[in-house]
Order: structure tokens, then sequence, then C-alpha cells
């Protein structure tokens, strides 16, 4: 029983170790050489942890190759345009100015049931409205509505709108990120200035983000109640 569970954590950690190296698109909407890779890894990591007889370098060293191997196509494919597309194949139109184009929903295997479900999961009801409707080499549906069709920006009502700024997180379930409070331009004196403001401790907060224009975010633990 401690030999099985000392390989189950050993091929744990190093899978976790190879998704985190193969970078964050393996966790994400997968193109299909991912997918592939991915299951591999699965079965290549089941098989030693079930079986304490197979040794268990038997085990980690497929994984290792399929590593190695994921590592240099990935490399390859970031100079090689035809690599790219031999492995995750290119977008398709499926919708090109408001026609569909029925030859290529049969080459992508994709039915009118499937694209209208598709665009009805982006809030589109009305086919007449989409002007590009393309399916992506990760089996998401991109899709380009006509200019009538799209909602009016701040630019297009001519409304000067305030740019919005990316908050920083500075406690985190009651501990202070001294690093990200650096980052945001901030120090201890004003952090203390606004918990004692809100009549707060550091240990009282869930969560407080501050953004560069200023505007503070706070959430306290007992709001989770």
């Amino acid at each position: 029983m401690l030999i099985s569970f000392l390989r189950t954590v050993v091929l744990y950690l190093l899978l976790i170790v190879t998704v985190r190296l193969m970078g964050k698109r393996q966790i994400g909407e997968m193109e299909p050489a991912e997918f592939v890779v991915t299951m591999l890894l699965a079965n290549l990591a089941a098989i030693p942890m079930q079986d304490s007889a197979i040794p268990l370098l038997s085990g980690l060293v497929p994984i290792l190759v399929i590593l190695g191997l994921e590592l240099i196509l990935a490399a390859v494919s970031l100079q090689s345009i035809r690599m790219r597309r031999l492995l995750c194949g290119k977008p398709v139109i499926l919708m090109q100015n408001g026609k569909i184009l029925e030859r290529n929903l049969q080459r992508t295997r994709v039915n009118l049931d499937e694209l209208t479900m598709h665009l009805r999961e982006k809030g589109i009801f009305d086919l007449s409205t989409v002007k590009f409707a393309i399916l992506e080499t990760n089996g998401q549906l991109s899709t380009l509505l006509y200019a009538k069709e799209q909602p009016a920006s701040a630019r297009d009502a001519g409304i000067r709108v305030r740019e919005t700024e990316l908050p920083v997180t500075i406690i985190s379930a009651g501990r202070i990120l001294a690093e990200n409070l650096h980052l945001a331009g901030r120090d201890g004196g004003w952090l203390e200035a606004e918990l004692k403001r809100r009549s707060l401790t550091a240990e009282q907060v869930l969560l407080l983000t501050v953004d560069a224009a200023g505007t503070v975010y706070l959430v306290r633990k007992e709001d989770l109640a």
C-alpha cells in the first residue's frame, strides 16, 4: 500500500509539472494535437499507477518523452506555418457575407443544428445578422455581426469615458501581498488608512483590490455568510 501511495504521488506531481511546462493552453481550449497529448499522458500515468509490478521508471520515461516531443513541436510550430496547420489545422469559414457555406459545413461535419446552437450560445438568434461565422481550430465559433447589428460603442455615441484600469490585489484571504502593494504604487500607510477608515484589520478582509485610478474594491470575510 505504501509503495502504491508513493508511486501515485510521484506520477501525480510529474503530471502537474508536465502540464505546467506545456503551457496554459493545455488546460484551456485545446487544439487537436494538444488533446491527443493530454489523453496519452492520462493513459501513460494510469498504467504504472494501477500496476505496481511495472517499474516506476517504465512509467516515467514515456511521459518525459511525450513532454519532450510536445516542447519540440511547439518550438517548431512557432517558426513554421506549415507545421502549425499540420498539427492544428486552420480556421474554416462557415458563414460568409450572411450566407451559409454548405460545403464547408460538410467538410467540418457541422450540421445546421450545431451551427445555430453555437450562435445561440453567443446570444445570436437571428442568422441574418451574422456576416461571418468562423470555426476556429480549437472547436470554438467566432462571429462577426453586420455593422448595423453591432452594439454602439462609446466612441460611436460620442461619449467620453474613463479608461478601465487593471485592479491589483492587495489583500487576499486576510493576507497582505506586499509585492502587489508596491506594484500598485501604494505603501503600508495608505493600506492602514484604508482599513482604519472602514474599521477593519487585514485579517477581516477577504479581498481588497485597487486600480491605477485609486478605485478600491473590498469584500469582508463575513460577507460570505
